[in-house]
């Protein structure tokens, strides 16, 4: 489900920022209405004030689709410098890579992409006829690994822990003393969480800042409600939360160490400088060897120009810096 990173995600630069001040507190911002594939979507991640949460850098909540959309497939196109992360809730989709992967996905699987130094795939649309809802997400890898092989995995299963009447599958990281199999370059959590209706205590790690998006229903936190199409981001410094539902919900909390690099975000890239998006734009549409070729029967997706018009890249201060409170 990935979809280009552009101008309105974010202006070019932002100056350091100081850490906030007072005790943590729940940041709601409203997330932004992309297209991908004919289909809406609504990107928690980046936004203007909150480029990342740990080094999660990019979420997108797609559907759930209705009668009439279109299936979604996206033609092959490249990454770097990041891990793809995709979790439905409904449906299926085939991933196709440079590395010779094909693999189908349905709910309840993850597929963790890592690009490194470079690969392509394309996501093309599964078997199964009817709604497709999910989320894929981005995590920046740190400058130890950004340039390092790309890689696969698929995991069927995950593990899950219950807490309170509500159970917690974990992605990526370790939530309420069990740890998901999947890869992390850096310390952080990934985890959907079914809520049922009451009340659902929340363990969570002190040093890490964490969001919630929620997928389905909608969620109290410390009074406040958080419904679909919101980023709610909690500062670092809690050891818990509380969350109520008066009726089923879903929901998926990310969260980490705040990601201390710089980085630079441009279509689908993830890089430290502007002369590392040009490089790899034109080596992807000059069809050098850097990203492969996917064997996708899809058509290619072409880079726009990055030194073209208005610059759409984004270069995310520390996470740090205080979002706006509605």
């Amino acid at each position: 489900m990935s979809i280009p990173v552009g101008g309105d995600d974010g202006p070019d630069t932002e100056g350091p920022a100081g850490p906030p001040t007072g005790p943590p507190t729940l940041e709601l911002s409203p997330s932004r209405e992309a297209e991908v594939a004919g289909n809406r979507v609504r990107r928690a991640l980046p936004q203007r004030f909150r480029r990342t949460v740990g080094a999660w850098c990019f979420a997108d909540h797609l559907g759930p689709t209705a009668d009439g959309d279109g299936p979604l497939g996206i033609g092959p196109h490249p990454h770097m410098g990041l891990h793809t992360v995709t979790w439905l809730v409904a449906g299926e989709l085939v991933h196709r890579d440079s590395l010779g992967s094909e693999q189908p996905i349905r709910p309840g699987q993850l597929n963790l992409m890592t690009a490194g130094g470079g690969v392509s795939h394309a996501e093309e649309p599964g078997s199964r006829s009817g709604p497709l809802q999910g989320i894929q997400l981005w995590v920046a890898q740190p400058e130890r690994t950004r340039n390092g092989a790309a890689a696969f995995e698929h995991h069927a299963e995950l593990p899950a822990v219950e807490l309170g009447r509500s159970v917690a599958t974990v992605l990526i990281g370790e939530l309420g003393g069990v740890t998901s199999p999947a890869r992390r370059d850096t310390a952080l959590v990934g985890a959907d969480l079914r809520l049922r209706p009451g009340s659902t205590d929340l363990p969570l790690e002190p040093v890490f800042e964490h969001a919630l998006v929620v997928l389905e229903g909608a969620v109290e936190v410390e009074g406040r409600r958080v419904a679909p199409g919101y980023l709610g981001y909690l500062a670092a410094g809690r050891a818990g939360l509380g969350l109520s539902t008066s009726g089923p919900a879903r929901l998926l909390l990310v969260g980490g160490v705040p990601f201390g690099e710089p980085l630079v975000m441009w279509w689908n890239f993830v890089g430290r400088t502007r002369a590392e998006m040009t490089e790899a734009a034109t080596g992807w549409n000059d069809g050098t060897d850097r990203f492969g070729e996917t064997g996708s029967p899809m058509a290619r997706t072409r880079a726009p120009g990055p030194t073209r018009g208005p610059s759409p890249f984004v270069a995310p201060a520390p996470s740090t810096r205080p979002g706006p409170r509605v």
